[in-house]
């Protein structure tokens, strides 16, 4: 294989939802780069679809400043995909080869992609068309394989937290029945943090279908033990055990979160009052859990993966996702990660240890 000329100038762009840490994960490339390196940096905006239609320009030093701590992206984000891309006129084209275009019309030598699992799937479909990329794991979700941590997920895991103590003080002083849904569509990891961090007396996640007769039954036991109040925290992809049979029954996949007729935490809520006569009520977090000032946890993760990237860019590493593993900064090759979820493993250390408490997960008391 031919040696691949020196990385000059890069384009960095953020793609998929908004996430804490996307502004320090830039700041960290960018300065990294300019000050250390000697290489270019150009900012593009809007994702995948400003990428394609040209729009950026280059950045210096001062540009970089004050971003640590703000929350969201400067750069703008989009959930375009190259293959499919909604132009800013109303069309929708195939926007690979436009997007490889503007690459050299840029002079670009690299293209970082901050971004979730669509985002490696679709940095992986430009690498393919000939474009040199690195990406960085932005998602609250903290379900990109190859990484053991992304940036995001403490900030939400935070947030949440503090809503599950919140609803502690409520929850006993009426003696309820406290639902909490939190993001999590194929995976339930903020559900998991969360729930164990505000010691939520039941924890429902997609991995393991849930069964409402247990979970009522975690309640009653607990007002038998004159626990009046429950507190259940939810991720908005979870499922009963009876949905998830009767969708491997018809041989079909389960709907996605906006396509449900009733949100999970509705559902689990209806039937906890169904089952215990008990007064119950449910919240949904949202997007609260995106929003705001990156914990200091977050601000370290960025900075570290986003220095480690352009210390893989000033050595002509490319073609692969920035990760954490035995928290060392790891160069995983993009085509290992990009089709893959990491969900929660049903014998989860975290999971075991919150079982050992007397946490339900819907599956046993």
């Amino acid at each position: 294989m031919p040696k691949q000329p020196a990385i000059k100038r890069i384009g960095i762009l953020t793609a998929g939802g908004d996430c804490p840490g996307l502004n320090a994960a830039i700041r960290a490339v960018g300065k990294a780069c300019i000050s250390q390196f000697g290489i270019e940096v150009m900012g593009i905006y809007d994702g995948f679809r400003g990428l394609a239609e040209g729009h950026a320009r280059r950045f210096g030093l001062d540009e970089f400043s004050g971003l640590l701590t703000l929350g969201g992206t400067i750069l703008g984000t989009g959930r375009d995909k190259p293959e499919k891309l909604r132009l800013s006129d109303g069309s929708v084209v195939d926007g690979v080869e436009l997007c490889a275009q503007r690459y050299r019309e840029l002079g670009l030598d690299c293209l970082v992609c901050l971004g979730g699992n669509g985002t490696q799937r679709n940095a992986l479909s430009l690498m393919k068309a000939g474009m040199r990329v690195v990406t960085l794991p932005k998602t609250i979700d903290n379900d990109i394989w190859g990484t053991d941590v992304t940036f995001g997920y403490d900030t939400a895991v935070t947030i949440a937290t503090e809503a599950i103590d919140r609803l502690h003080s409520t929850a006993e002083s009426h003696q309820r029945i406290m639902v909490l849904e939190v993001m999590g569509n194929r995976s339930g990891w903020i559900a998991l943090a969360a729930g164990v961090a505000g010691g939520a007396d039941i924890i429902l996640i997609p991995e393991i279908p849930y069964d409402p007769k247990v979970v009522a039954a975690t309640v009653a036991s607990r007002g038998e033990r004159g626990r009046r109040f429950s507190i259940v925290a939810v991720a908005e992809g979870a499922f009963s055990l009876r949905e998830v049979k009767a969708a491997r029954k018809a041989g079909v996949e389960l709907p996605k979160v906006e396509d449900r007729e009733m949100s999970a935490g509705a559902t689990v809520a209806r039937e906890l009052a169904e089952l215990t006569g008990l007064e119950t009520r449910f919240t949904v977090l949202g997007y609260v859990q995106r929003g705001g000032t990156p914990t200091p946890a977050d601000r370290l993760l960025a900075t570290r993966v986003g220095t480690f990237a352009a210390q893989l860019l000033a050595k002509g590493k490319t073609g692969v996702l920035v990760g954490i593993r035995d928290n060392d900064c790891v160069a995983v090759p993009l085509e290992e990660c990009a089709d893959k979820r990491k969900v929660v493993p049903t014998d989860h250390p975290l999971i075991r240890h919150a079982r050992l408490v007397g946490t339900c997960f819907g599956d046993e008391c």
